[in-house]
């Protein structure tokens, strides 16, 4: 479906957290049944929903893809926070180019996005985006800065004959099912110099603890430092570390895979190197050093350096553009939980590396998927599809109202 925005969105940032909450609910864990013989997939039961900003034929447009029996739900979530917008069924934009990419007219460039540090450490969201607190005098509309102006921005300097595809699918997890909050509390742990707690001891450990006592550690003496609260020998970056961390963790997350496309002919003018204006939208503006920050996956690179490269490159580039039009995570099915494939494994011991980027998927949580997909504030450029006039429902007819006439006055009566 697509999501053509109003000419002006006055909405802040956290109505798209609300639209994305709602969304979650799309989640269907499956049970032993459902998964080993029925054949659905044990994350969300493959109910994922994919949020696109796409470039073609001069135009933007902003796509929502989402499964039929929850489509009805998504639009009444967009429209609920975005009353003026207008949510269209259209076909799929994947269907209108050729499927054997690469060839003598066509040609491609791709790769994944993915966190470089753990998925328990958050991007740049837009609540660090705002002015300081000494600019309240003005408008708060005014106060805003939207960092997706800047790829719009970018777009309004390519090519109609070229295309640009970013896909966010997005798949909601659970703690039990893809477990990552729990590495982020030892984390937390660890820089507050708690002791974690101690994972309970099985009954045979026990028996051997009993059968072949070990004496006792000896206690460390304490210094002074030690006997101040931990919170309060953390230093300012600290601080911020831990708070970030844990406003992570208390929202619903998503377990999601980035993808950037650029589709040009090479028989008609075309922006050499289009396909960095992806990276600098992810790469640029939502990093942080102390925090976390997007970086390319690396085996899905463009890139290939030795051995039978220029076959090695065609396949690359057929297996990217499949995993597009099927909204696919790279080397899907092995990789779904974010470890790369075997055979990728089994290169390692022979010196091959997966540089950068050790998982091919990342945990995101609503805030930050609401800070790298949303309305634009202000439709400006003239490539942006939008609502040219608002549609307004017709009134409620009215009843037309008879007065009854006073009854005849009879002499004598």
């Amino acid at each position: 479906m697509e999501i053509i925005p109003a000419k002006e969105n006055k909405k802040p940032f956290s109505a798209m957290e609300a639209v994305l909450s709602s969304l979650w609910g799309i989640i269907d864990i499956p049970n032993w049944r459902e998964r080993w013989t029925g054949g659905e997939l044990p994350l969300g039961g493959g109910g994922w929903f994919s949020l696109e900003i796409c470039y073609i034929e001069g135009k933007v447009h902003f796509y929502i893809r989402i499964p039929s029996f929850f489509k009805d739900a998504a639009t009444s979530s967009f429209y609920s926070q975005f009353p003026d917008i207008e949510i269209v069924e259209v076909e799929d934009y994947t269907k209108k180019i050729p499927r054997d990419i690469p060839n003598e007219k066509w040609d491609l460039r791709s790769e994944d996005y993915v966190l470089a540090k753990e998925e328990y450490y958050p991007i740049k969201t837009y609540t660090m985006f705002f002015e300081r607190p000494e600019e309240e005098k003005r408008v708060a509309e005014e106060k805003r800065i939207d960092p997706l102006d800047t790829l719009l921005e970018a777009f309004s300097t390519l090519k109609p004959t070229e295309q640009i595809w970013i896909q966010i699918v997005c798949n909601p997890i659970v703690e039990s099912i893809f477990p990552w909050m729990e590495k982020g509390k030892e984390e937390i742990n660890k820089i507050t110099k708690r002791t974690s707690r101690k994972k309970p001891t099985s009954l045979f450990q026990e028996l051997l603890n009993i059968l072949f006592p070990t004496p006792a550690p000896q206690k460390e003496k304490t210094s002074p430092l030690e006997l101040v609260a931990p919170e309060l020998r953390l230093t300012p970056v600290e601080k911020e570390i831990v708070t970030a961390i844990e406003n992570k963790m208390k929202k619903p997350a998503f377990e999601c895979w980035i993808k950037g496309v650029w589709i040009y002919r090479k028989d008609k003018p075309y922006t050499p190197g289009a396909n960095k204006l992806i990276r600098s939208y992810f790469m640029g503006q939502f990093s942080t050093v102390h925090l976390n920050y997007f970086t390319y996956f690396g085996v899905t690179r463009m890139r290939i350096h030795y051995w039978f490269r220029e076959m090695r490159l065609y396949l690359r580039k057929r297996q990217r553009l499949r995993e597009a039009i099927e909204r696919l995570p790279a080397f899907f099915p092995w990789n779904l939980e974010g470890e790369p494939p075997l055979f990728l494994k089994f290169l390692t011991l022979f010196g091959y590396r997966i540089p950068p980027g050790r998982r091919s998927v990342c945990v995101l949580n609503i805030e930050e998927l609401a800070t790298i997909f949303h309305l634009p504030l202000k439709v400006y450029l003239p490539i942006i599809h939008r609502v040219e006039a608002k549609k307004v429902p017709a009134p409620p007819l009215r009843e037309e109202k008879h007065e009854i006439p006073p009854p005849p006055i009879i002499p004598g009566v």
